[in-house]
Protein backbone atom coordinates (compact mmCIF):
# COMPACT_ATOMS: atom_id res chain seq x y z
CA UNK A 1 0.00 0.00 0.00
CA UNK A 2 1.05 3.30 -0.99
CA UNK A 3 2.46 6.51 1.73
CA UNK A 4 -0.82 8.11 0.37
CA UNK A 5 -3.11 5.09 1.14
CA UNK A 6 -2.15 5.66 5.13
CA UNK A 7 -2.01 9.51 4.92
CA UNK A 8 -5.83 8.98 3.42
CA UNK A 9 -6.57 6.29 6.85
CA UNK A 10 -5.19 8.80 9.05
CA UNK A 11 -6.96 11.65 7.95
CA UNK A 12 -10.06 9.75 7.76
CA UNK A 13 -9.24 8.60 11.52
CA UNK A 14 -8.63 11.95 12.91
CA UNK A 15 -11.58 13.30 11.15
CA UNK A 16 -14.04 11.75 13.70
CA UNK A 17 -15.08 13.98 17.15
CA UNK A 18 -12.89 14.21 19.68
CA UNK A 19 -15.62 12.25 21.94
CA UNK A 20 -15.43 9.53 19.55
CA UNK A 21 -11.75 9.46 19.74
CA UNK A 22 -11.70 9.54 23.53
CA UNK A 23 -13.31 7.08 26.01
CA UNK A 24 -13.20 7.70 29.60
CA UNK A 25 -10.97 5.16 30.91
CA UNK A 26 -14.12 3.05 32.78
CA UNK A 27 -15.54 2.92 28.89
CA UNK A 28 -12.02 2.37 27.62
CA UNK A 29 -11.77 -0.80 30.37
CA UNK A 30 -15.10 -1.95 29.42
CA UNK A 31 -14.53 -2.03 25.53
CA UNK A 32 -10.91 -3.55 25.54
CA UNK A 33 -12.13 -6.53 28.16
CA UNK A 34 -15.11 -7.11 25.47
CA UNK A 35 -12.81 -6.85 22.46
CA UNK A 36 -10.24 -9.44 24.10
CA UNK A 37 -12.96 -11.25 24.79
CA UNK A 38 -14.08 -11.28 21.47
CA UNK A 39 -10.68 -11.61 19.93
CA UNK A 40 -9.92 -15.12 21.87
CA UNK A 41 -13.31 -16.52 20.85
CA UNK A 42 -12.14 -16.06 17.26
CA UNK A 43 -8.90 -17.34 17.82
CA UNK A 44 -10.31 -20.29 19.67
CA UNK A 45 -12.65 -20.76 17.02
CA UNK A 46 -9.96 -20.64 14.18
CA UNK A 47 -7.51 -22.37 15.73
CA UNK A 48 -9.14 -25.71 15.98
CA UNK A 49 -8.59 -27.45 12.39
CA UNK A 50 -12.30 -27.26 10.54
CA UNK A 51 -13.84 -28.40 7.67
CA UNK A 52 -15.80 -24.82 7.15
CA UNK A 53 -19.34 -26.13 7.17
CA UNK A 54 -22.12 -23.45 7.83
CA UNK A 55 -21.96 -23.91 11.55
CA UNK A 56 -18.14 -23.38 11.35
CA UNK A 57 -18.86 -20.06 9.64
CA UNK A 58 -21.94 -18.64 11.71
CA UNK A 59 -19.10 -19.00 14.84
CA UNK A 60 -17.02 -17.18 13.52
CA UNK A 61 -19.88 -14.38 12.01
CA UNK A 62 -21.15 -14.24 14.96
CA UNK A 63 -17.98 -13.17 16.58
CA UNK A 64 -17.15 -11.23 14.18
CA UNK A 65 -20.58 -8.83 14.07
CA UNK A 66 -19.00 -7.19 16.97
CA UNK A 67 -16.70 -5.44 14.69
CA UNK A 68 -19.23 -4.77 11.94
CA UNK A 69 -18.27 -7.63 10.12
CA UNK A 70 -18.76 -10.83 8.89
CA UNK A 71 -16.72 -13.40 6.80
CA UNK A 72 -18.37 -12.02 3.88
CA UNK A 73 -17.90 -8.53 4.52
CA UNK A 74 -14.21 -9.14 5.61
CA UNK A 75 -13.53 -10.92 1.74
CA UNK A 76 -15.45 -7.58 0.61
CA UNK A 77 -14.25 -4.76 2.64
CA UNK A 78 -10.85 -3.09 0.75
CA UNK A 79 -7.40 -3.42 3.38
CA UNK A 80 -7.62 0.39 4.05
CA UNK A 81 -11.54 0.16 4.60
CA UNK A 82 -11.06 -2.20 7.08
CA UNK A 83 -7.95 -0.53 8.63
CA UNK A 84 -10.57 2.58 9.41
CA UNK A 85 -12.84 0.04 10.99
CA UNK A 86 -10.78 -2.11 13.28
CA UNK A 87 -9.57 2.24 14.69
CA UNK A 88 -12.97 3.19 14.91
CA UNK A 89 -13.93 0.16 16.70
CA UNK A 90 -10.84 1.17 19.13
CA UNK A 91 -8.81 -1.88 18.55
CA UNK A 92 -5.31 -0.67 20.34
CA UNK A 93 -2.22 -1.70 18.28
CA UNK A 94 -2.00 -5.38 20.05
CA UNK A 95 -5.40 -6.05 19.35
CA UNK A 96 -5.07 -5.16 15.37
CA UNK A 97 -1.81 -7.48 15.68
CA UNK A 98 -3.95 -10.29 17.01
CA UNK A 99 -7.15 -9.61 14.28
CA UNK A 100 -4.33 -9.56 11.22
CA UNK A 101 -3.10 -13.07 13.43
CA UNK A 102 -6.76 -14.14 13.03
CA UNK A 103 -6.94 -13.64 9.27
CA UNK A 104 -3.74 -15.40 8.99
CA UNK A 105 -4.99 -18.22 10.18
CA UNK A 106 -8.80 -18.24 8.31
CA UNK A 107 -6.38 -18.39 5.32
CA UNK A 108 -4.34 -21.73 6.59
CA UNK A 109 -6.41 -24.27 4.95
CA UNK A 110 -6.83 -21.95 1.67
CA UNK A 111 -10.68 -21.54 2.52
CA UNK A 112 -10.12 -17.88 3.13
CA UNK A 113 -7.62 -15.58 1.40
CA UNK A 114 -7.14 -12.62 3.87
CA UNK A 115 -2.96 -12.25 3.72
CA UNK A 116 -3.44 -9.30 1.71
CA UNK A 117 -5.38 -7.72 4.46
CA UNK A 118 -3.47 -9.17 7.61
CA UNK A 119 -0.43 -8.26 5.42
CA UNK A 120 -1.83 -4.31 5.30
CA UNK A 121 -2.97 -4.31 8.93
CA UNK A 122 0.85 -5.11 9.99
CA UNK A 123 2.35 -2.35 7.70
CA UNK A 124 0.26 0.02 9.45
CA UNK A 125 0.83 -0.96 13.15
CA UNK A 126 4.75 -1.14 12.39
CA UNK A 127 4.02 1.91 10.07
CA UNK A 128 1.57 4.06 12.44
CA UNK A 129 2.41 2.70 16.16
CA UNK A 130 5.99 4.28 16.12
CA UNK A 131 7.70 1.44 18.06
CA UNK A 132 9.80 -1.15 16.15
CA UNK A 133 8.31 -4.66 16.41
CA UNK A 134 10.68 -7.27 15.87
CA UNK A 135 7.67 -9.38 15.67
CA UNK A 136 5.22 -7.60 13.73
CA UNK A 137 8.32 -7.09 11.11
CA UNK A 138 8.98 -11.33 11.11
CA UNK A 139 5.23 -11.36 10.33
CA UNK A 140 5.65 -9.24 7.28
CA UNK A 141 8.67 -11.01 5.77
CA UNK A 142 6.77 -13.80 6.34
CA UNK A 143 3.95 -12.92 4.60
CA UNK A 144 5.44 -11.08 1.66
CA UNK A 145 7.43 -14.72 1.50
CA UNK A 146 4.02 -16.64 0.78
Amino acid sequence: MADSGWIKILSTINRQPTTQKMLNKGLRDEESIRIENTLKTLHALVFVPKFWNAEDTSLIDEQLKSFGLSLERTIEIPEEELIILLQRCHLDWNQQEQFADILVSLSQEKQFDFLGKSLAIYQYIQQESKVFSFGINSKITSLKDK
